[in-house]
């Protein structure tokens, strides 16, 4: 691989990092959304300092050849404890098991970190490598325990991370569920990192070249588990986002029948406000429910409880739920409201009331569901039959 491979994943993992920076600015103290973040910036940062072109940078600014491999190294290992802290956080569970389990990870990864710097002080390590530290360097004292143990590191939370996400794939359902397994994908590709790593490792140990594996094999097989784990991490936010615009959305457009029934209804179409195109879906629905009820309010002198009563029975009669005849009874008095407060263009029933034109009131516990009513306004026979009824023209008079 050459500086591109390297650097084209740490601009998408630094691309998708700065779309999460503003919500991590309102949202400090979320522990999910810090651990996503974290991911994202280890991520970014191995791939940027692993890049040949950045190790040789690296090695002459500070001066001391190889310094690149234990920075490498650390940036690994904290990346390794970010992952198990994100799947810690992002299960959930009681707030202080979740705290004590993700210090747990964090000291312990950090105690790793801390070890590989010591040993890297402690060996010699004279001659600069750019892509074969590993193998390299595999049999010299302290240097051959760093390389280790930062495999080590890196393949217990790549086993770790398989197995939680595995199990907790098979308990739950939905855009979690595929987020999990992509996880698990990922994974099984840094599952084989480790091996043609350690293959590596362990043949010089016994006198044997297989340093292809290591210089060839195994950086590809990194980038690409990589990139396939982060999508993991990043596809159930982003996808459950999109499903919960969308059904916004449908409710916004399944409240459009009921609304523009009962925006007439509000002297000069106040109800009717302008929002700008941009306007979030939540608000639209809000403005939405808000013109409806106001509606109402113009409606209420105008409801009539028989009215409400007759479709009810109708309804039922035709074999509707209860829930679906209150509905349907609700969409035929908003009906007739609306039709008696065209007829009485002065307002002069506002005055009378709250109770309808027959004197008994609403139901008391109306409106209900406003996306039924709107429903019902569309599709119920019940309610069509009364707009048709309505619409005829009178018989002549005898």
């Amino acid at each position: 691989m050459n500086g591109k491979d390297y650097y084209i994943p740490a601009a998408a993992m630094a691309v998708s990092l700065a779309f999460k920076l503003p919500a991590l600015r309102t949202n400090w103290r979320d522990p999910l959304l810090r651990s996503v973040c974290a991911l994202l910036a280890l991520a970014g940062a191995v791939f940027a300092f692993a890049a040949p072109p950045t190790i040789l940078a690296v090695n002459r600014w500070t001066g001391v050849a190889n310094f690149s491999a234990p920075l490498v190294y650390c940036l690994i290992t904290a990346f390794s404890a970010s992952c198990l802290v994100l799947v810690v956080n992002w299960r959930g569970g009681p707030p202080e098991r979740t705290r004590r389990v993700s210090r747990r990870w964090i000291l312990g990864y950090s105690a790793v970190i801390a070890a590989l710097i010591v040993l890297f002080l402690l060996g010699d390590a004279p001659v600069e490598r750019l892509r074969d530290f590993d193998t390299y360097y595999a049999n010299t004292p302290y240097m051959r325990q760093m390389i280790a143990l930062y495999l080590g590191a890196h393949h217990v939370a790549a086993v770790v991370m398989v197995a939680m996400c595995w199990r907790w794939s098979l308990q739950v359902r939905g855009w979690l569920r595929v987020g999990l397994v992509i996880i698990v994908s990922g994974y099984v590709f840094n599952l084989s990192y480790d091996a043609t790593k350690i293959s590596a490792v362990v043949a010089r140990w016994l006198g044997h070249d297989l340093d292809a594996l290591s210089t060839s094999v195994a950086p590809p097989l990194a980038a690409v588990g990589a990139l396939i784990s982060a999508m993991g991490f990043v596809v159930p936010l982003v996808c459950q986002r999109l499903s919960d615009n969308w059904h916004i959305w449908g409710t916004y457009r399944r409240l459009g029948t009921l609304w523009q029934e009962v925006r007439t209804a509000v002297p000069g179409s106040a109800a009717g406000v302008r929002m700008s195109w941009w306007s979030a879906a939540e608000l639209r629905v809000i403005q939405r429910e808000s013109d409806i009820h106001d509606g109402f309010l113009h409606l209420r002198p105008y409801f009539d409880r028989s009215r409400h009563d007759d479709a009810r029975a109708r309804a039922v009669a035709s074999g509707d739920d209860e829930d679906t005849a209150r509905a349907v009874a609700d969409a035929a008095m908003v009906v007739a409201a609306v039709r008696a407060r065209s007829a009485d263009p002065e307002g002069k029933a506002i005055g009378d009331g709250e109770d309808g034109p027959d004197g008994t009131p609403a139901p008391a516990d109306w409106p209900r569901d406003l996306l039924r009513i709107s429903h019902a306004l569309r599709h119920s026979p019940v309610v069509q039959a009364d707009r048709r009824r309505a619409a005829a023209p009178a018989g002549p008079r005898r």
